[in-house]
């Protein structure tokens, strides 16, 4: 689907990318990881096309459809805009298609809602909404749990899967949440302005540049046990029944960042 090959990027002097190398297949979840400042939201805009780079070469599958949600989505809280009508801007939907988006991503609810009122998980769950309507081929994603309050962001992560699951696009991703990503990702690139190590999220976990980046303890917390739970919780932090028990990977079943 896309393909970064030997790729640099020089900002105002500054190398911000250098020999970096990324493959991304069809159904394929990659995480990219890393200190701020590392250079990951510019890889992603290069992989886009929305930043060119100094050398190396991308190539993206021919007619393939990316749907992309940005790190941060400000919304001016005097602006008269509802849902519905967001998600109809620039091309318009049938409010047909945009209530089974709005279904698909848990808050069907959302639609005749003013954009300026929503909480951080429902604001990136409408963008999710938003990037599906464009039934892409590749979901790009730029750290999609910020803003997002604890309880709601194994849930949302989840959500992200489970769409990856149903459609069978690829997904590209930003995240500082290994320990939340790492159960559902196939594969982590590491990245501080060049990669300094990439693989399955447990082997990057041992890596010794990862080590060196994060620390032993971020190595520690990403140690892998399974558990059985009857619940999970919905866009607002509620707790919601489910059909059976789901096995899980979580290093912290009872802290912060823990699936409970």
């Amino acid at each position: 689907m896309l393909e970064v090959d030997d790729v640099g990027l020089r900002l105002d002097r500054t190398d911000v990318l250098r020999h970096v190398d990324l493959t991304l297949r069809a159904g394929e979840i990659v995480t990219l990881i890393g200190p701020n400042g590392a250079g990951k939201t510019s890889l992603l805009r290069v992989a886009l096309g929305l930043t060119k780079p100094t050398s190396g070469t991308v190539r993206r599958k021919r007619g393939t459809t990316f749907g992309y949600v940005p790190q941060r989505f400000a919304v001016d809280p005097t602006l008269p805009l509802t849902v519905g009508r967001f998600l109809s801007l620039p091309r318009r939907r049938s409010r047909a298609d945009v209530a089974a988006a709005l279904d698909e991503v848990g808050v069907p609810e959302a639609v005749d809602r003013e954009l300026a009122t929503l909480s951080g998980g429902e604001v990136q769950r409408v963008m999710l909404a938003r990037a599906l309507l464009r039934r892409p081929d590749v979901l790009v994603l730029d750290e999609p749990l910020q803003g997002v309050d604890v309880s709601g962001q194994a849930a949302l992560f989840d959500l992200i899967a489970q769409l990856r699951r149903a459609h069978g696009f690829a997904v590209l991703m930003v995240s500082h949440d290994l320990h939340l990503v790492m159960r559902q990702t196939d594969h982590v690139l590491c990245l501080n302005h060049h990669v300094c190590c990439r693989g399955a999220p447990e082997s990057v976990s041992r890596h010794p540049d990862y080590q060196r980046l994060f620390g032993a303890e971020a190595a520690r917390a990403l140690a892998v046990y399974s558990h059985a739970h009857d619940h999970a919780h919905d866009a607002h932090g509620n707790v919601v029944p489910l059909d059976g028990h789901a096995s899980h990977t979580d290093p912290h079943p009872h802290g912060k960042g823990g699936t409970r």
